[in-house]
């Protein structure tokens, strides 16, 4: 019950967030793409399209693959990749 609950909060937020992040890129107040990037860190364990985003960002910028990590894992859902195995 406690991990639905919080699959739940962790969906709204995270739409919420990514809501406020199409609205930054347009407004000129909010850091869009700080809140978009925010959304894909919440709503990539359930949603493919943001963990394939995550993933491309890992490869193409290995500066930020630490940073992720440890993000993901604050939020309890540590990157399941087959070939980190092999680290």
């Amino acid at each position: 019950m406690r991990r639905r609950l919080g699959s739940v909060v962790r969906h709204a937020l995270g739409w919420s967030l990514l809501f406020l992040g199409i609205a930054g890129l347009v407004l000129p107040v909010l850091q869009g793409w700080l809140f978009i990037a925010l959304a894909a860190l919440l709503l990539a364990p359930d949603v493919p399209l943001f963990a394939r985003l995550l993933s491309w960002i890992e490869t193409r910028f290995p500066a930020l693959r630490h940073p992720i990590q440890r993000v993901r894992a604050r939020f309890g859902h540590p990157h399941e990749r087959p070939d980190d195995s092999t680290e």
